[in-house]
């Protein structure tokens, strides 16, 4: 998430700044919410009506099909574009993009169902949620500073995606064993990090304005991908696959 396209301000203080971020986080969790109701939902209908599902995938050579390639890289390209566009996008086309990009990655995530039980995604999705909570809970209201740590997590997060790349050709079960741990560890604490940053944001960004809203946008966007990441290396880690 870009927290530049703002001029930093004096941080609101007192009951004005206190009812500011409350504001802020309200949105933010609001869209997080949203996003995630639109992509379980229609991961949902996708995984349970085969005629939808085989837009994604050839049922005959077990592959996926042009379309599915799509819906699995484009959702990267759309927090691409509301990160580099997030300055010139209007609210309500930056909203539509993360409408879309949840919808998306709702498609994707519809192969879960294909892999593990039902029982077993909605124990992990409940368990994430606690996870989560609790971290983002941490980031509010710890006094100290985890700059240095949101940091030491970027640097993981990087790790992450190179291990994934490499073991993408490699197929090891102990290196995507590795991974998922190492995943769970790092999405848990940047959860804590971004809660952090967004609680620091809420108090520099004027109440009402445009650029309030777009960054409650980003920010429901960044808290969307931690419990996402989250829930997918714990569902690895834990999910009951399907015999």
């Amino acid at each position: 998430m870009d927290s530049n396209i703002f001029s930093p301000n004096t941080p609101i203080a007192g009951a004005e700044g206190i009812a500011s971020t409350r504001s802020f986080l309200s949105r933010v969790f609001t869209y997080m919410a949203l996003a995630l109701v639109v992509s379980g939902s229609i991961a949902w209908w996708f995984a349970n009506d085969r005629a939808m599902l085989g837009y994604l995938i050839n049922f005959e050579t077990g592959k996926q099909t042009i379309l599915g390639w799509v819906v699995l890289l484009a959702p990267i390209g759309l927090v691409l574009l509301m990160s580099a566009m997030v300055q010139r996008m209007s609210v309500t086309a930056l909203l539509a993009t993360f409408i879309v990009y949840s919808a998306m990655t709702g498609m994707s995530l519809s192969f879960i169902f294909l892999a593990y039980t039902s029982s077993s995604i909605a124990s992990t999705f409940f368990m994430s949620a606690v996870v989560f909570g609790i971290m983002a809970i941490t980031g509010y209201t710890t006094r100290t500073d985890l700059t240095k740590f949101g940091s030491i997590m970027m640097i993981g997060l990087v790790g992450i995606i190179i291990a994934s790349v490499v073991n993408f050709f490699m197929h090891s079960t102990t290196m995507g064993y590795v991974i998922s741990v190492i995943g769970v560890l790092v999405f848990t604490g940047l959860t804590a990090y971004d809660m952090q940053k967004l609680k620091v944001m809420s108090t520099q960004v004027g109440e009402g304005t445009e650029i309030a809203q777009k960054m409650s946008l980003m920010g429901a966007l960044t808290l969307y991908l931690d419990f996402l990441n989250l829930f997918l290396m714990l569902l690895r880690l834990f999910g009951n696959r399907r015999n």
